[in-house]
């Protein structure tokens, strides 16, 4: 993502080819809007490609009705940003600042326009990623989170939109930004989500605002995907991209957020091409803008909780909710999370002290008090350099007595280094105190225990894989890793021993728990799923399935 701020620039200043705006006009339709009307709402699905032909269009504060940006849109310029790809709904209104006429082209059309002109997609995503990181980094959106620092539930729904790189604005509630929790027609200063001027959620979680925001799966239960990847991780969208650039129809699915362990990290960097690092959110992120080109659909934050083979040996995948989706071919996917430490009150701290990621949304809870970091892996290094920046000091707690066996050399060298961060070897964390919020932990070592006072505490511990919704289709090792190639009976080194599921990723056995590792299994997995659905399409041919129970196989039906 780092050049997109500058790609924007760039495209500003490039209109359309001529050709391609015509193109526009032969599946388009020109709409005129006075002064002052609205082109698009909050809340309202982008469902058309909007093009400038004369006049001028503004973005909207919400709660005042001025121009939200000193730019705006004229003739050659078009709205919208990355989430027009899935049909997403629009965060900051737009207006017609004076007399305006434009072209307008249904999402469906224009989606396969840019599928078949490749100048013409690049173009216009350039112009969408760029945007969109702007719009996030400005927290340009009517989408209001206020007091994430109270309320554990409010908490989740901003990692969420986070993660996603979804615009939002985040208030707190410790006085400082009580002028604008006010502006947002918030006067009774309690947590929760608003959306526009008025449209305070009921029961605000990351699902509902995936519902409200167009984010959540519209699940259509007579569609065989040809492939369900579950998991949104490095590994599972990189097979999303490759999945939708070799033709097949696939749905990713990701309960929390797309980029997985890997979003959670603040920097990384040791991955080819970002010699000064990377996010990890940013990342996938970019990874997540590609599959989409190519036609991937994702859906978040919903969770597999079970699979099953079908009668004509297709997978019935069981989401939760009691929705269904099926595939012809299933990637896991879904890596692994961090352990929970066996503490007394650690599920009320949770949110309120006791955090599983370190990044920007974090961090800002850090000042004014030490961080303790447990963990001796990179994403423990990588959490506890960045904390570093915003905590008095920050506590690494280890219970070996090196580094040098989990960590990249790098890495702990940095941190030996730095004197705003002290390790502590052989070392637990053993009690945690405090009221409504985390205060102070105990750490224990061979020399005694110590207290701490503290608020903030990071668990980066272990590596638990979340492959209980396999349903035993796919063989597990003792730990829960599921076991492929070799091990599992299979010439291939991501099959497992069944018939039509794949693994790729840390939630596969023996695998090198490394980004870039988990990039290339899902890069080249997407070669053998291919042909093993190519395969199973035949075969359903041959078989002449009735058609009183047809699938939708991508655009065929079989």
């Amino acid at each position: 993502m780092e050049s997109f701020g500058d790609d924007l620039e760039t495209m500003r200043r490039v209109p359309l080819a001529d050709h391609h705006v015509d193109q526009l006009h032969r599946i388009g339709t020109e709409r005129a809007y006075t002064a002052g009307q609205t082109v698009v709402a909050v809340g309202e699905p982008l469902e058309r490609f909007i093009y400038v032909l004369e006049g001028e269009i503004e973005a909207v504060n919400v709660y005042t009705g001025e121009r939200l940006f000193e730019a705006s849109l004229g003739p050659t310029q078009f709205l919208g940003d990355i989430g027009f790809l899935s049909g997403a709904s629009v965060t900051s209104p737009m207006r017609a600042a004076r007399p305006t006429r434009t072209l307008e082209v249904p999402r469906f059309d224009m989606l396969d326009l840019m599928a078949r002109v490749p100048e013409l997609s690049d173009h216009v995503i350039t112009v969408f990623a760029a945007r969109r990181r702007r719009m996030f980094e400005e927290r340009a959106s009517a989408v209001k989170v206020i007091g994430a620092d109270r309320d554990p539930l409010i908490q989740a729904c901003e990692q969420f939109l986070a993660r996603n790189r979804i615009p939002f604005d985040s208030l707190d509630l410790d006085g400082r930004d009580d002028a604008s929790v006010e502006a947002c027609h918030a006067t009774d200063h309690s947590p929760g989500v608003i959306i526009g001027r008025d449209r305070r959620l009921d029961d605000p979680s990351p699902r509902t605002l995936a519902r409200e925001l167009g984010l959540d799966l519209d699940v259509c239960r007579e569609t065989l995907y040809d492939l369900v990847i579950v998991g949104a991780g490095p590994a599972g969208v990189a097979a999303a991209v490759y999945a939708g650039s070799e033709g097949l129809c696939a749905l990713a699915i990701e309960d929390t957020a797309i980029g997985g362990q890997a979003g959670a990290s603040s920097r990384i960097e040791n991955y080819l091409g970002f010699p000064t690092g990377i996010s990890g959110t940013d990342l996938v992120f970019r990874g997540q803008v590609q599959a989409m080109k190519f036609g991937t659909r994702f859906a978040m934050p919903r969770r597999v909780e079970g699979l099953s083979r079908r009668a004509d040996g297709s997978f019935r995948v069981e989401l939760d909710g009691g929705e269904r989706v099926c595939s012809l071919a299933v990637l896991v996917a879904t890596g692994v999370r961090y352990r929970r430490l066996p503490l007394e009150r650690l599920e009320d701290f949770e949110g309120a002290g006791v955090f599983y990621a370190a990044t920007d949304m974090e961090a800002r809870f850090c000042r004014h008090t030490d961080a303790v970091v447990v963990g001796g892996g990179n994403s423990a290094g990588q959490a506890a350099m960045y904390l570093s920046r915003t905590a008095k000091h920050v506590h690494v707690v280890v219970r070996g007595t090196s580094l040098a066996a989990s960590m990249s050399n790098y890495l702990y060298r940095r941190l030996e280094a730095d004197p705003a961060i002290t390790i502590h070897y052989r070392t637990k964390v053993t009690a945690l105190d405090g009221g409504d919020h985390l205060e102070a932990l105990t750490l224990s070592s061979p020399d005694g225990d110590v207290r701490l006072e503290t608020r903030a505490l990071f668990l980066m511990i272990g590596a638990a894989p979340n492959t209980g919704w396999l349903s035993g289709l796919a063989e597990t090792d003792s730990s829960g890793f599921v076991l492929t190639g070799a091990k599992a009976g299979r010439d291939h080194p991501y099959e497992t021993g069944a018939e039509g599921i794949f693994a790729v990723g840390d939630v596969r056995a023996q695998s090198v728990k490394r980004v870039a590792s988990a990039v290339g299994e899902g890069s080249v997995v997407i070669s053998r799923i291919w042909e093993y659905v190519e395969a199973t399409k035949r075969d359903r041919l041959v078989m002449q399935q009735p058609a009183t129970h047809p699938d939708v196989v991508g655009s065929a039906v079989v």
